[in-house]
């Protein structure tokens, strides 16, 4: 149940449907098993997997949700040698070069004629709203991955009469600006304490990145790449020794750990299985709360919108 990872997106205006009407609207669009000749399929199956029904799950005013996508694995790599296989036949059994037309509907033939065979592979992605807070959190630090939860959901609410309005999470400071302070001892909010993973990017387009592991903070290899004009585009943080993360300049997260003592009590706390995604749900998106609130106050607050 734990996140690994984060993409933060602010809600331009309040969450429009509440838990039943959001399960509806989920149902609608519920996820079906990719065709036989279908390269991929995409839908909502229910959090709780196994142990529920119900498209969306609810602990006090987070509600969590999950998209389900599988598609066919068909590598490049098959696909072309069959096709070099069908082109040198026909050439020899015809005397003719086959041009490009051709060889693009040969492809496609062949391709359709392969998707039943393929095996498939599949990937959920969990997301939350957190109504009081107005945030919508992905449990993915890839931008193609997070986007594709926001365009299903956005279609679901529509079709339900709703809608969806969010944007990426910014601040008025620049992340870069700000990290490459702390990383030169300056600045750093008593809530965070730096870990040991940095990159460093040159500001200009084609400039040279450092990317450093195992490395003390304030080892004088790493300020004079600072003191030379690289800033910080990642950086290993911990946070009030509940969560550990590596933070990019464009707010993402990566490799998120939650301590062991917020592990060991949710276990404690979950006396069935239900009951113990429950315990975990709560305590992931109460400390994510706060720590998201910490965060933006760390880069001065959030960006202001007209």
């Amino acid at each position: 149940m734990w996140f690994k990872n984060l993409s933060l997106y602010r809600l331009a205006e309040p969450f429009a449907l509440d838990h039943a009407a959001l399960n509806q609207a989920l149902a609608a669009q519920a996820f079906v098993p990719v065709g036989r000749s279908s390269p991929a399929s995409e839908g909502w199956v229910p959090p709780l997997g196994r142990l529920g029904t119900e498209y969306c799950h609810s602990v006090g005013r987070y509600t969590l949700f999950c998209l389900q996508r599988e598609e066919r694995l068909l590598p490049a790599a098959v696909i072309n040698e069959q096709l070099a296989e069908q082109v040198a036949a026909i050439e020899a059994r015809e005397g003719r070069p086959v041009r490009r037309k051709e060889k693009l509907q040969l492809k496609d033939e062949l391709v359709l004629s392969l998707l039943p065979q393929a095996f498939t592979r599949s990937r959920r992605q969990f997301a939350y709203v957190d109504r009081d807070n107005g945030w919508l959190v992905v449990d993915s630090a890839s931008a193609n991955r997070a986007e594709a939860v926001l365009m299903a959901l956005r279609e679901s609410l529509e079709a339900a009469g709703a809608g969806l309005r969010v944007r990426l999470a910014e601040t008025r400071e620049s992340p870069r600006v700000v990290m490459s302070q702390w990383l030169q001892g300056e600045g750093l909010p008593a809530w965070f304490s730096l870990g040991q993973e940095y990159e460093l990017q040159d500001p200009q387009a084609e400039g040279g990145i450092v990317r450093c592991r195992r490395q003390e903070p304030f080892d004088e290899a790493i300020q004079v790449h600072l003191r030379a004009g690289k800033q910080v585009s990642k950086l290993a943080l911990d946070w009030r020794e509940r969560l550990s993360l590596v933070l990019e300049e464009s707010l993402s997260i990566r490799r998120l750990r939650f301590a062991d003592t917020l592990l060991e009590q949710a276990d404690s706390e979950g006396a069935d299985p239900i009951s113990e995604f429950d315990a975990q749900f709560a305590l992931m998106s109460m400390e994510l709360s706060g720590f998201i609130k910490d965060l933006m106050a760390a880069f001065g607050g959030e960006a202001e919108y007209s």
